[in-house]
């Protein structure tokens, strides 16, 4: 993973015609790959690998707008699916250092600040599409609205199984029926099927989240998004090792 992603560097450096760097291409990648997995502040890997803070912020700026670059958009991600398929749909918030002023970021549902992600799965947990990050007070199904993600879904007449979060969505979105104890066997039967099918969804954020750093984000709101798909470009690598 870090010889991939020193490439990718590499060909940066080269569009950029940058000669000279304190650390090579190598030592970049291992750099930023250890803030993110670890977490540790920029002052750390900084003075781990021998530059100051800034540089180590601009090392970590300039590698995870190259990876968010590599990351498939929702359209791309879709392709060679379509009706027959189903994917799993889920949302998670990344937690965030922010102050109780900040409304916007706070989720009722998970009680803390973050930014909400949502996510399209294949049915072993493979992420297809991690979304941007909104504020964490966004409902999951008005970011899937707002994402595109159910008119996407419906084009290609893809099925899509979502938890209650979910309900109303229409179109081809199928979600659990309320109340499971007081509902007939048939309906109860339904829902265990579901929860079956769905259940290695949750494996997409715990890989996602397997980077420390989305497990509460410390860098400003509007890098979560762009970190989130540079990570995700990781992980595709990951699999495809």
């Amino acid at each position: 993973m870090v010889e991939h992603v020193s490439w990718l560097i590499y060909a940066r450096r080269r569009e950029l015609r940058s000669v000279w760097r304190r650390l090579s291409c190598f030592k970049q990648a291992l750099l930023v790959l250890a803030h993110l997995r670890k977490n540790e502040t920029l002052t750390q890997v900084g003075a781990g690998f021998g530059v100051s803070e800034a540089t180590a912020w601009r090392y970590v700026h300039e590698t995870v707008e190259v990876l968010a670059s590599w990351a498939p958009g929702l359209h791309e991600a879709l392709v060679g699916l379509g009706e027959g398929d189903f994917v799993i749909l889920d949302g998670t918030l990344i937690p965030t250092d922010r102050i109780k002023a900040d409304e916007p970021y706070y989720s009722q549902k998970h009680k803390k600040h973050g930014m909400n992600v949502q996510v399209i799965a294949r049915p072993d947990g493979t992420p297809l599409w991690f979304s941007r990050a909104t504020p964490g007070r966004n409902h999951d199904l008005t970011a899937a609205r707002g994402h595109g993600i159910v008119q996407a879904c419906l084009t290609r007449q893809i099925l899509v199984l979502a938890d209650r979060a979910y309900q109303g969505a229409g179109a081809t979105v199928r979600t659990p029926y309320y109340g499971h104890r007081d509902l007939p066997e048939h309906y109860q039967q339904y829902n265990r099927d579901h929860a079956g099918l769905r259940a290695p969804g949750e494996r997409a954020f715990a890989r996602l989240k397997s980077w420390r750093l989305l497990r509460r984000a410390r860098c400003s709101t509007n890098r979560i998004g762009r970190t989130v798909a540079a990570v995700h470009t990781l992980l595709t690598c990951q699999y495809s090792g």
